[in-house]
């Protein structure tokens, strides 16, 4: 009995199928290696307690983003989304694939605005890549849209990363 179940063990390890251990029950998607060209992206859609919270953190309780009719009435369609929280998308971006990246510097351009309930894409592109010790400066440009098509920020981002291997993979070509 013994060498029977020792017969089915060797049959089983010497099989084609490669032997993981994977407890989630599906396999961890293979780590890529961000390249120029190479783009990440993430949606969010900013809610009225997005608003609350980053004016409440950053002291800015500016009527645009409170009151529909203030807001109306300086020409936009309703409440903004501050500027600033949507462009919050970009360091999130980068940080949730690379662990560890410190972001060291951003310009921005609005060219239009974010209303509360607007799903915004915002997408990350490695335009250059330089190493430096065992660090890597990378250079991004930076655009969030709204409707899939209307751009509403761009610029530029720098950020330095402890590696190029992707942790959660979102690289768009």
């Amino acid at each position: 009995m013994l060498s029977r179940n020792r017969m089915l063990i060797r049959s089983l390890v010497s099989s084609s199928v490669p032997c993981t251990r994977n407890f989630s029950g599906t396999a961890p998607p293979p780590r890529q290696v961000l390249k120029t060209g190479d783009t990440l992206r993430q949606t969010r859609i900013f809610t009225n307690e997005d608003v609350t919270e980053y004016s409440k953190a950053s002291h800015d309780s500016n009527p645009l983003h409170f009151d529909s009719e203030f807001a109306r009435n300086a020409g936009f369609e309703d409440r903004l989304v501050h500027g600033m929280l949507v462009a919050a998308l970009f360091p999130r971006i980068i940080a949730s694939h690379f662990p560890g990246a410190v972001y060291v510097s951003q310009s921005l351009h609005y060219k239009s605005p974010v209303y509360v309930g607007d799903a915004v894409v915002g997408e990350v592109q490695a335009t250059n890549i330089r190493e430096n010790k065992s660090r890597y400066i990378v250079k991004f440009l930076t655009r969030c849209f709204k409707n899939d098509k209307l751009l509403v920020i761009d610029g530029e981002a720098v950020a330095i990363l402890p590696n190029l291997a992707a942790e959660k993979v979102n690289v768009v070509d």
